[in-house]
């Protein structure tokens, strides 16, 4: 089965990881600052804080936003669970925002409008989390300018988005937001087998999340409270074990080296994509412009039924028969059981459910051959030609 994404890792990568299993330091020692300060140097951030997950790295940035019992969060329908389930780790109640049905980001329009009915109702959020769906930038000029009249924080969770651009500046440089989070999973942009990364231009920030990423534990005598013994540190908040291993930061920093190929040959193979799948009852992901340059985490695809495409069901079954793993990111947040509990249901969010019939994320990763995606382009070639 050819998959939708592959990690590639190579002698390089594992040197490096050997390295450090060889070294005096399995955890806690020098090789995760060195991968924080590199991927900020990438990005262009002052402050970077390593976790053990992505999913981490947008829980510690929450809490050092203060999010809590309260509050509001919302973000996304069309996202992984955990772009809206880090508010409700921290006690705030969660509500989403309708996707633009061409960008598939968060609309500037829907969101504009939800404001206004928030703010009469006295229900403003204080955290928005901006997703940058399949490594393409959410139009974070707009929707940072309406955050910031409304006294909101912003997030932007840029786990699809490593390497991608916005306005000539790369994700992550936190221009527009608060903290930017990514996520080193094996199928996203590079990979640390598992891992996350906070990423913010306030020192305060990120003195809060390197505090909770480590129980809430400091050692630094110019905070200890109530002692100054050689021995002592101090639980100054409620933290957790969010720390990234050393052996996983060498890993990261490694792959950090191939970034820029990485990107290059994802957008090589989407533009390879645009122009096989063109005449296809198909519609096709934005391409790249002057504003946005995408990390090409996903390609996804619609099947556009009003030119008379099969049902998503049908071509996916199809598609998998033939040995092309397909997949379908995401099912929209709100229609989970577990939101469902919550108050949410069908109806809410049209334009994300109106994507999620349709969509379907064809593979796509750096090490993929021209025969590999031949592979897949003749295959749905086969089925919608």
């Amino acid at each position: 089965m050819l998959p939708y994404g592959r990690q590639e890792v190579t002698e390089e990568d594992i040197a490096a990881v050997v390295r450090v299993l060889k070294s005096d330091f399995l955890t806690q020692g020098p090789e995760v600052p060195h991968f924080e300060k590199a991927v900020a140097e990438r990005c262009g951030a002052r402050h970077a804080v390593a976790t053990n997950s992505g999913t981490a790295a947008l829980h510690v940035a929450c809490l050092a936003l203060g999010l809590g019992p309260g509050d509001i969060l919302w973000t996304t329908p069309i996202t992984f669970v955990a772009s809206a389930n880090c508010g409700l780790y921290c006690g705030a109640e969660v509500d989403f925002v309708d996707i633009d049905p061409v960008t598939r980001n968060i609309s500037p329009d829907a969101f504009a409008e939800k404001l206004q009915t928030a703010e009469k109702a006295g229900r403003l959020p204080k955290v928005l989390v901006v997703v940058h769906f399949a490594g393409r930038s959410a139009e974070m000029r707009e929707i940072a300018a309406l955050a910031k009249a409304h006294g909101i924080r912003i997030i932007e969770d840029a786990a699809h988005a490593l390497g991608g651009a916005y306005e000539g500046r790369p994700i992550g440089c936190c221009a527009w937001s608060d903290i930017t989070t990514f996520s080193f999973h094996p199928v996203k942009i590079i990979t640390s087998a598992e891992g996350g990364m906070a990423l913010t231009n306030d020192a305060e920030l990120a003195e809060r999340m390197r505090l909770y990423r480590t129980h809430g534990i400091t050692r630094d005598a110019a905070k200890l409270m109530h002692d100054d013994a050689p021995w002592y540190y101090e639980q100054q908040a409620l933290g957790m074990n969010y720390r990234m291993p050393d052996v996983l930061a060498a890993l990261g920093r490694s792959q950090l080296g191939r970034l820029t190929r990485y990107v290059d040959a994802r957008a090589r193979l989407a533009a390879r994509y645009d122009q096989a799948l063109a005449d296809l009852p198909l519609r096709l992901p934005l391409k790249d412009d002057a504003t946005h340059r995408s990390a090409w985490h996903l390609y996804v695809v619609e099947l556009d039924d009003a030119q008379g495409a099969p049902s998503r069901r049908s071509v996916f079954e199809k598609m998998r028969a033939s040995g092309i793993g397909v997949q379908v990111h995401y099912i929209p947040v709100h229609l989970q059981p577990h939101y469902r509990r919550l108050g949410f249901g069908p109806g809410l969010f049209p334009a994300a459910e109106s994507y999620y019939e349709r969509a379907m994320s064809l593979p796509l990763f750096p090490t993929m051959t021209d025969a590999d995606q031949d592979q897949v382009i003749d295959a749905l070639r086969g089925i919608l030609g």
